[in-house]
């Protein structure tokens, strides 16, 4: 039973970081092996169970809110966040792209970078670990950095929990958590969770979803495992449009955006997830294998502007067959780890269709041609495009870290993919952003396209003191573009980064803080530009150069209570890059990345009684930014949107209330404005609470 009390005491240790500052967070991914965060040469933040406990998350964007370097907001209070690490992610219709995430080491990031949240389960995650930058080896075709959650494993002793959750805007949360032990070496847990939140002060922007959970772990004779978890989740998620200057004034003035002008007012996401994956660990000698197999299978209806997109034949397959040796080097202990990887995302029969219901009006000028006004349902009507798709990624990895002096750690790393779309389909119709209405479709389309992917890093530690080390590392990697911007220009490249980076890292018993400077240049990225009907045009700039600074600390003022703040300063430009305008190009080197604040911070308190009385106080501020890449105009950004917990736990029982921007500011949580000047708002939400129960057995 060795392994499996080994494993549960690593697990608690990874959950400690700001509640438990005399002690540093262990990190269980950025290496691929157990290590304190001071330790590892890059930047890298956890965020601890309790964290997630007190703050009541319940999707991933206010899990990393106040993360440094990371801008993560949401419009609909549900998994749809805008989610964006040192700039990646910027050029993101939707979703998020150009950033890994990982549950328990396996991806939930398509191979083209695309990744759906609406997957994960937040109530059953136990610590989140983000690692900032190009160059990680968990990095397929990701150059932001990856975000790794930690779910509770089947082998981690713990309660049984029932937790409800009651607040305004029609929010309800059930979650129901089960373990237990069928023999010895034989665990199993079940996992329930359901939620529903109608958000009436937005049009279209209500939310529910219902996931489970199955997992089962076997400890074999000779200290090997085998763990797998089978997961279901069914989403409907509605999606509100965005509004222009004067709805968002009116927003600004009343809290609420009812009655917008935006041509469809129907979008959505409703999907069901089905997902099963197997992780098993054998230790041979000095060497450990660690092989693990996944599979999914989605479907979704999803309305958006123009056309409402339909798919219910999707798979994705895939395994990393991975290997840690820990042996000498220089006379003192070393590791190498190593690995390849392969997965398919497979697409069949994929389906687009007209929308059945809207209004047209006669254009204002010659020819007088109708377009579409606004949609009235999300009914489908003919169908416009049937499409197959299959896209693969295969490649290997390997990073060895040793100590070569006293006190000097060295790592170096490196992988290599290959990244392949096969795509073909008939275009029968197509929206025509121009016209604002339906014309005859391309026909019959096919897109076959390769790229070979690297991404290294070379990285160094030294312990400058017991409490203190500095850290140093050059990371590169490329990043190709998704299925989508391949259909909107098939002739974009991959992009290269390259990042500099130093830092300083301390951990002793009353403070804890993290310092960190890089420069970043992008070659050829991949960016958005917005026509004048809001379609997003993508295209390579010539060269960005991302230059910033992120601190983060923690202090203990007293045994009850810790404080603390993060800030970051980004100085994020175009270094070449030729924008098109209409029939033309306009230069827009040196101006500045648009929705990037130069100036991004939060502070935070949190108090903890002995008799079980608890307080935790969060405040976050973005400074202004530009909203377009021709810097014409910048949106002020907002200060101090506080969220407030207030708690009590007598034995098995908890209960707090969470009261989201707790003085009620109407702000945006972005601006946009395109190349012929019209803008675009979408709201950050106002004043929400919850007031939770949940009882351990």
């Amino acid at each position: 039973m060795k392994y499996r009390y080994s494993l549960i005491t690593l697990l608690a240790l990874s959950s400690l970081n700001a509640q438990d500052v005399s002690l540093d967070a262990i990190s269980v991914t950025a290496t691929k092996i157990f290590k304190g965060t001071k330790e590892v040469s890059q930047s890298i933040s956890v965020v601890d169970e309790k964290t997630i406990g007190d703050k009541n998350i319940l999707n991933i964007q206010e899990a990393i809110e106040n993360i440094p370097g990371v801008n993560a907001e949401s419009s609909t209070n549900s998994p749809s966040p805008r989610l964006i690490i040192r700039g990646a992610g910027l050029k993101a219709r939707y979703g998020v792209r150009e950033v890994m995430v990982m549950k328990d080491g396996v991806p939930l990031t398509d191979p083209d970078s695309f990744t759906r949240f609406d997957f994960i389960d937040m109530q059953d995650v136990a610590s989140i670990e983000v690692q900032k930058g190009p160059g990680s080896i968990n990095a397929a075709n990701a150059t932001g950095g990856v975000i790794q959650l930690i779910t509770k494993s089947v082998f981690e002793e713990d309660y049984n929990r029932i937790k409800l959750g009651f607040g305004d805007d029609g929010q309800r949360n059930l979650n129901l958590k089960l373990r237990g032990a069928l023999g010895e070496n034989d665990f199993t847990s079940v996992t329930f969770s359901k939620r529903k939140i109608d958000n009436e002060w937005r049009d279209n922007n209500e939310f529910d979803a219902t996931q489970f959970s199955l997992k089962y772990g076997h400890l074999f004779e000779d200290d090997s495992s085998i763990e797998t978890e089978l997961s279901y989740t069914q989403s409907n998620m509605n999606i509100p449009t965005s509004m222009t200057a004067s709805e968002f004034a009116t927003f600004e003035s009343t809290g609420e955006q009812h009655d917008t002008s935006a041509q469809f007012q129907n979008s959505s996401r409703d999907s069901k997830i089905l997902a099963l994956n197997v992780r098993y660990e054998k230790e041979v000698g000095d060497t450990t294998y660690k092989p693990r197999f996944y599979f999914n299978t989605w479907d979704h209806f999803h309305p958006v502007t123009g056309i409402i997109n339909e798919s219910d034949n999707n798979s994705v397959y895939g395994t990393d067959l991975e290997f840690d040796y820990n042996h000498n080097l220089f006379g003192d202990k070393a590791s190498l780890v190593a690995g390849v990887t392969l997965k398919a995302d497979i697409t069949k029969d994929s389906r687009k269709y007209k929308y059945a219901h809207y209004v047209t009006l006669p254009a204002s000028g010659w020819p007088f041609t109708p377009y579409i006004s606004e949609t009235l349902s999300d009914v489908k009507g003919d169908l416009a495009q049937t499409e197959d798709s299959t896209t693969t990624l295969y490649g290997a990895y390997i990073m060895e870290t040793f100590s070569p002096l006293n006190g000097l750690t060295c790592d170096f790393s490196t992988r290599v993919d290959k990244l392949s779309f096969d795509i073909s389909g008939n275009e029968i119709t197509a929206y025509d952003y121009s016209s604002k209405n339906y014309i005859t479709g391309v026909g019959l389309y096919t897109t076959d396209k390769s790229y070979t992917l690297l991404s290294s890093r070379v990285g160094a530690t030294y312990k400058l003191t017991e409490t203190t080390n500095m850290y140093v590392s050059i990371a590169t990697a490329n990043q190709a573009p998704t299925t989508s911007e391949l259909g909107e220009n098939e002739s974009l490249e991959k992009s290269t980064s390259l990042n500099y980076e130093v830092g300083i890292k301390t951990r002793a018993k009353n403070i804890s803080y993290d310092l960190a400077v890089y420069q970043n240049d992008v070659d050829d990225e991949i960016i958005q530009i917005l026509d004048s009907n809001g379609n997003s045009i993508y295209d390579n700039a010539g060269k960005t150069q991302k230059r910033g600074l992120e601190f983060n600390g923690v202090y203990k003022l007293s045994q009850n209570m810790n404080i603390g703040g993060s800030y970051a300063f980004s100085d994020f430009k175009f270094k070449k890059f030729n924008e098109k305008v209409g029939a033309g190009l306009v230069s827009r080197d040196s101006n500045y990345l648009p929705y990037i604040p130069k100036n991004q911070y939060s502070l935070f308190a949190a108090f903890n009684m002995s008799n079980g009385f608890k307080t935790r106080v969060t405040a976050k501020s973005w400074g202004s930014y530009y909203m377009d890449n021709a810097n014409t105009k910048k949106y002020e950004g907002f200060k101090f949107v506080t969220n407030l917990m207030v708690g009590y736990g007598y034995k098995s029982h908890n209960i707090q209330l969470n009261i989201k921007n707790m003085t009620n500011k109407y702000y945006a949580m972005e601006a946009l404005k395109n190349v012929y000047g019209n803008e675009s708002y979408k709201a950050g939400a106002p004043m929400s609470s919850m007031l939770t129960y949940s009882y351990l057995f």
